[in-house]
């Protein structure tokens, strides 16, 4: 059963409870207010009556008359003073009974009493009030009065003032019923907001917030909920973004291993299996050493640029062009002879401060990019000018709707061509973020079949 249902169960139950029981006992103690106002009206009128009998009554008047004398006197007296309701005793004999009920024991003793004594009694379906008294007088006789009066109409009304507490009482319980179920189920509509809120970010939907505008205990119970859904969605996005670094730091490690290594393993074969003299032997070894070290160097500076160590391997110097051009012209000697291309260079004794490094790994992926490009026989130009650095060749070119992604991570303008190269997607993405180390941007032109023109404009 829904929370709403349950509360606004058990706050019928409650209140029809509460009401019927106050209800109840209202009408209770107006029943028995009443009956007791109507006995003590009853009691004023027995007390006047007897004493106006007792005053009345003169024992030594009536000695010389006879019995039917008395009786019709006694009754004259009783009719004068209380129509059809009393009944008068002496001696433990009835002497006139005006009511149309023989209920008095004559001989009761709680009729002697100076104070009246009340008896209620249920009579073919009346409800009886019977009160009686001794009859003060200065004779020595036993005079006593019953006072016998139908009380039913008390009940009567009463039994109708409990219909109609019924009948509202009914139509109250109609109405409250549909209006507690009513503002339950919008009081409790924040919960509900919660609860799909929950939901959704359980099911990954992390922007996802309870819009709760309540000032309530719900209301702050929202604010909770929400700055716990701002922190999961923060710590989330931080553990995305160092997956996705660790994974581009992965994917950029292999990426720059290719050419250091295609360069290794082409002078570690010329070892292996030409006969060299000791000088170019010293010469391919110095060369094989200096790549690993390039390596060491280059692994702790991408970790720096991806951003999962601090950037204090990353150090500017000021470095001569020419000289950079060089260095990747021989790093890549061995991967150009393998695709029979070759690589020009045009440098004018620039410089400029750059981490070498990470410029050189810049500049040896834009060249592997073009050598996947271009065929045998195929020519790339390195280029430094005034504004900066390109890289072109005439290979098979990039479509115009595809040059806006090519520097996303993993994106793959060929995938089939990349994964026969060995490529992940990477190279630019990586191109781009040194680029931006060194206040540059990438900047690409390129038309299918002509070629593609890849420039680093710096600021």
């Amino acid at each position: 059963m829904k929370l709403w249902k349950k509360l606004s169960l058990v706050t019928t139950v409650t209140l029809f409870l509460a009401t019927g029981v106050s209800g109840a006992a209202v009408i209770g103690q107006t029943l028995r207010y009443n009956v007791e106002k109507t006995t003590e009206s009853y009691r004023q009128q027995l007390q006047a009556t007897a004493y106006a009998l007792g005053r009345d009554i003169g024992e030594s008047e009536l000695l010389g008359y006879s019995e039917a004398t008395r009786s019709s006197f006694f009754n004259f007296l009783m009719k004068k003073y209380g129509a059809s309701r009393y009944i008068l005793t002496k001696e433990g004999e009835v002497l006139c009974n005006l009511t149309d009920f023989e209920l008095v024991n004559p001989q009761d003793e709680r009729w002697a009493q100076t104070e009246p004594a009340v008896d209620t009694r249920e009579v073919e379906g009346k409800r009886l009030l019977i009160m009686g008294k001794k009859i003060p007088m200065d004779s020595p006789a036993d005079y006593r009065l019953v006072l016998v009066a139908d009380i039913s109409q008390v009940y009567r009304d009463m039994e109708k003032q409990v219909m109609l507490f019924l009948e509202f009482y009914l139509a109250a319980a109609v109405i409250s019923v549909l209006f507690i179920f009513l503002l339950t189920r919008r009081m409790l509509s924040p919960l509900r907001e919660l609860q799909k809120a929950a939901s959704d970010i359980s099911e990954g939907v992390l922007n996802r917030r309870a819009r709760v505008k309540s000032h309530d205990e719900i209301g702050e119970m929202a604010g909770s909920f929400n700055r716990m859904a701002d922190r999961i969605e923060e710590q989330v996005t931080q553990l995305e973004q160092v997956s996705r670094q660790q994974k581009q730091l992965l994917g950029s490690l292999t990426h720059e291993l290719k050419t250091p290594m295609t360069s290794i393993i082409g002078y570690s074969d010329t070892l292996l299996h030409v006969k060299v003299d000791e000088e170019r032997q010293n010469k391919a070894l110095l060369h094989i050493h200096e790549e690993c070290r390039r390596l060491e160097r280059l692994s702790g500076k991408l970790m720096s640029l991806i951003g999962l160590y601090d950037n204090d391997s990353i150090r500017m110097e000021e470095v001569d062009i020419e000289e950079l051009f060089a260095g990747v012209a021989q790093l890549e000697k061995y991967q150009l002879e393998e695709k029979g291309m070759r690589l020009e260079t045009r440098a004018a004794g620039q410089k400029r401060m750059l981490d070498r490094d990470l410029f050189e790994s810049l500049l040896i992926n834009l060249i592997d990019n073009a050598v996947k490009a271009g065929k045998e026989g195929d020519s790339i130009l390195l280029e430094a000018t005034e504004g900066g650095i390109s890289v072109t060749d005439h290979g098979k070119g990039i479509p115009e709707e595809e040059i806006s992604r090519v520097t996303e991570a993993f994106y793959m303008v060929d995938k089939s061509r990349s994964k026969k190269a060995g490529g992940i997607g990477l190279g630019l993405a990586l191109c781009s973020q040194i680029a931006a180390l060194h206040h540059g941007r990438l900047h690409i032109e390129s038309k299918v079949g002509q070629g593609t023109r890849v420039s680093i404009l710096f600021e």
